[in-house]
């Protein structure tokens, strides 16, 4: 059993599996991307038909819902992916990472110079003065180690650290991920303005998930702003959040982008529609007649259509919540327009219209791993940074009446180089004024 465990986790810590399950992350989040997820089989059915065409035939509705893609990411098979990647950077981290920076940290002296590897860069200087090599060195900002005619330097030892810190943020990403996906989630609702709302619509959830049975909201105002153009700028909605005692505890104008937090529960706005008008006609009492939603032109614009009499049937044409209402006859004239509450009269008889009743959409989230998840990516934007930060190396070795200096570094070797020049000019310098104050010396 032990052998079996060392095996799989020295398996697990290869590099070439967690590059092969970082791929199948992508491809598997590429699919989820292009096709729609969480929608009803109808959806499915009309987008993704079977037919003879060499696409549809491989792609269609029967496929997606029998290999889970309509909902890829809480496919076990995805779940299992994201476990095996999250295990494989965790022992890739313990195994590989962190014995690499305890090494890095680990000073070295070499008695010759060439048993660095061949990338190595390789310089001998006259005159053996080891206290103005160390000064050279510490000019140029290294950590030195010094045991008698052997030197050992190092700088930029955050670049080794910068890796480490990477799995760890890919790790932190993947828990957040996983909390979220088992503990959270989604519910939409259409709501209309003024109405009481309890979460029904469950879409997804995790199998953690707890769903809170006693959140009562209700949608007090729903407005509409436009740009000049007569574009939609944003609409918004007034939530109230009430407790058991039907009690306001939270309230706010959410709009895209701008979501209610309440409790870990985070009210975002998605969509907006026309459902219905209440009006009277004649003498009649109020009624509510629905309204259809058409898209003609790139134009959005509601109908309803109400007979006034036997004979004589009436178009409504809405395209904004703050023009008037157009109406039009069977013919398509246009009649006349009208105000909301504005009574007008046709063929003898009056109509009024006293509300334009409007749905607000509302997508209502739980995200328990989001803070894990963000602070995932805090972390690996800083690493990232970080880890253009060169780690060089440099050793130097007094042999008979010369230094010997060889140095080595991961990434920006021009630096490198200039950082050896400068090295070698300072030591020469300050080697060269040590020698002619000696000299002075001694002629005095």
């Amino acid at each position: 059993m032990k052998n079996i465990l060392w095996y799989t986790f020295k398996k697990l810590s290869t590099l070439s599996l967690s590059i092969s399950l970082l791929l199948i992350i992508a491809i598997i989040s590429i699919i989820g991307t292009i096709i729609e997820q969480n929608q009803n089989i109808s959806y499915y059915q009309t987008n993704y038909p079977i037919s003879n065409q060499l696409l549809n035939s491989v792609i269609n509705w029967k496929t997606i819902l029998n290999l889970g893609i309509d909902h890829i990411y809480s496919n076990p098979f995805f779940i299992l992916i994201l476990i095996l990647f999250f295990c494989s950077l965790l022992a890739c981290t313990f195994s590989n990472q962190l014995p690499s920076l305890r090494n890095a940290r680990k000073w070295k002296f070499l008695q010759h110079t060439q048993q660095i590897n061949s990338k190595a860069h390789f310089a001998k200087l006259d005159k053996i003065s080891m206290c103005n090599m160390i000064y050279s060195l510490h000019n140029n900002h290294y950590y030195i180690f010094h045991k008698k005619s052997n030197i050992y330097a190092y700088k930029g030892l955050a670049g080794r650290i910068a890796p480490i810190f990477v799995h760890f943020s890919m790790i932190l990403t993947l828990m957040g991920s996983l909390i979220s996906l088992l503990g959270g989630f989604t519910a939409q609702e259409m709501i209309p303005e003024g109405e009481i709302f309890h979460i029904k619509n469950i879409i997804q959830s995790g199998f953690n998930s707890k769903i809170p049975d006693n959140l009562t909201g209700k949608i007090e105002n729903f407005d509409i702003k436009y740009n000049k153009d007569n574009s939609i700028q944003q609409f918004l909605s007034n939530v109230i959040i009430y407790s058991n005692q039907y009690k306001s505890v939270n309230q706010k104008y959410i709009f895209v982008n701008s979501p209610l937090i309440f409790k870990g529960i985070t009210f975002y706005q998605t969509d907006w529609k026309i459902s219905s008008i209440r009006l009277r006609i004649g003498n009649s009492k109020v009624i509510q007649q629905p309204i259809v939603k058409h898209k003609i032109n790139n134009q959005t614009l509601w109908s309803c259509e109400i007979p006034i009499n036997m004979k004589t049937h009436i178009i409504f044409i809405l395209t904004k919540l703050n023009e008037p209402i157009s109406l039009y006859d069977k013919s398509n004239n246009l009649l006349m327009s009208m105000q909301l509450d504005e009574k007008i009269v046709i063929n003898n008889t009056t109509l009024q219209i006293f509300e334009i009743m409007t749905n607000t959409g509302l997508q209502i989230k739980t995200d328990p791993g989001i803070f894990i998840t963000y602070t995932g990516f805090f972390i690996l934007m800083i690493s990232i940074v970080i880890s253009y930060v060169s780690y060089s190396q440099v050793w130097a070795t007094g042999i008979i009446q010369n230094i010997e200096i060889a140095g080595f570094t991961n990434r920006a070797t021009l630096i490198f180089e200039e950082d050896l020049i400068n090295i070698q000019e300072i030591y020469t310098k300050y080697t060269w004024l040590e020698h002619k104050n000696i000299h002075y010396n001694q002629i005095k």
